[in-house]
């Protein structure tokens, strides 16, 4: 393929490795997510009008 076929695909070029499955239901970084959980918490979203 060339740079110019690359650009015109419509589909990814990017291969997912299968092993990462075994991470698909686990929390890798289970501290972040907490700090993003209490971030959620006390947001406040602008109302709508």
């Amino acid at each position: 393929m060339t740079i110019h076929d690359i650009n015109k695909a419509k589909v990814p070029i990017v291969k997912i490795n299968n092993k990462l499955d075994k991470f698909r239901n686990t929390v890798l970084f289970p501290k972040k997510v907490e700090m993003a959980n209490k971030m959620l918490e006390n947001a406040v979203l602008p109302k709508n009008q």
